[in-house]
């Protein structure tokens, strides 16, 4: 009797756990198959990247033997022959000049937009709507259309071959982008703590610098980690403004290895090209999670 009673639950037990492991084969395969696809997709994304590496390490000649990124017989001679450069000047000059363009640049991007953001976002004053639309409509106008009139202005002014029309805009939160990034950020802002600090008798400024830019932090930095990777990888800019070599940043820098009326060496311009992105690259992998949080945040939020 036991035995008649035992059968059936015997059976549906079997019966569930065919059908949990079938389950689990499926979902272990479906996860496989899923994560193989972005594996190979990913891998054809960054083979260029990965290609530029190995490459880096290739002699001149083997560069064109092949599409393998593996070097047969790897040499550091790029870097060494690549550093010196073909001027008086050593790729670290190069560098140097970057980051003379690329740090103040940061800075009044920083400073600015968050003033004049937090000034849209906050108050209320006559034109304010016709204000910004004109910011968002400066989003909508190539670069190319403003750079006779800039050059034309920075002329007249004697800024030529100087670092300053480089940085004067991004003091006059002249990156239209992250004004109104900041604003979306600051529109989901509560006011709660600003009212409070204001009752407790703190200025505009005082509530600005205390109290809404340790808010800000996250947007902020991702502001920071775009004008960051968008001036090191800048050409055209300092081709226009920028004559002399010994002010050339690492952009301009590698144009200098190629000479099209001889031969030249492509690991030497590989080897400084991997220099050059290296900077931007750590910038990103060790702020990522605010970078990601900022966007993120102004994107949902706002």
């Amino acid at each position: 009797m036991a035995d008649h009673v035992l059968s059936p639950n015997l059976a549906v037990d079997q019966e569930a756990d065919r059908i949990l492991k079938a389950q689990r084969r499926r979902h272990l395969v479906s996860m496989v198959l899923r994560y193989g696809i972005l594996a190979a997709v990913g891998l054809l994304m960054l083979y260029p990247l990965i290609w530029l590496v190995g490459a880096s390490f290739k002699t001149n000649s083997e560069i064109f033997a092949g599409a393998g990124f593996i070097p047969h017989e790897p040499t550091t001679s790029g870097y060494v022959n690549g550093w010196k450069t073909s001027t008086p000047y050593t790729f670290g000059h190069f560098f140097w000049n970057t980051f003379l363009i690329v740090i103040p640049k940061i800075i009044g991007t920083a400073i600015s937009c968050t003033a004049v953001a937090y000034g849209f976002a906050r108050f209320d004053f006559p034109g304010k709507k016709v204000l910004f639309a004109s910011l968002i409509a400066t989003l909508l106008l190539p670069n190319v259309v403003t750079r006779i009139p800039q050059y034309l202005l920075f002329r007249d002014l004697g800024w030529l071959d100087s670092f300053l029309p480089l940085w004067v805009p991004s003091a006059f939160a002249g990156d239209a982008f992250f004004v109104f990034m900041l604003v979306q950020f600051l529109r989901a802002i509560p006011r709660d703590m600003e009212e409070a600090a204001r009752v407790d008798g703190a200025n505009t400024w005082q509530v600005l610098l205390f109290i809404v830019v340790p808010l800000l932090t996250p947007a902020l930095i991702s502001v920071c980690l775009f004008q960051f990777m968008w001036t090191m990888n800048d050409f055209l800019g300092p081709l226009i403004y920028i004559s002399s070599v010994d002010k050339f940043p690492v952009s301009l820098a590698l144009k200098l290895s190629i000479d099209t009326t001889e031969a030249f060496e492509w690991n030497r311009i590989l080897a400084m090209s991997v220099l050059t992105i290296l900077p931007a690259l750590i910038v990103f992998f060790v702020a990522q999670k605010y970078f990601i949080e900022g966007i993120s945040a102004g994107g949902v939020k706002g």
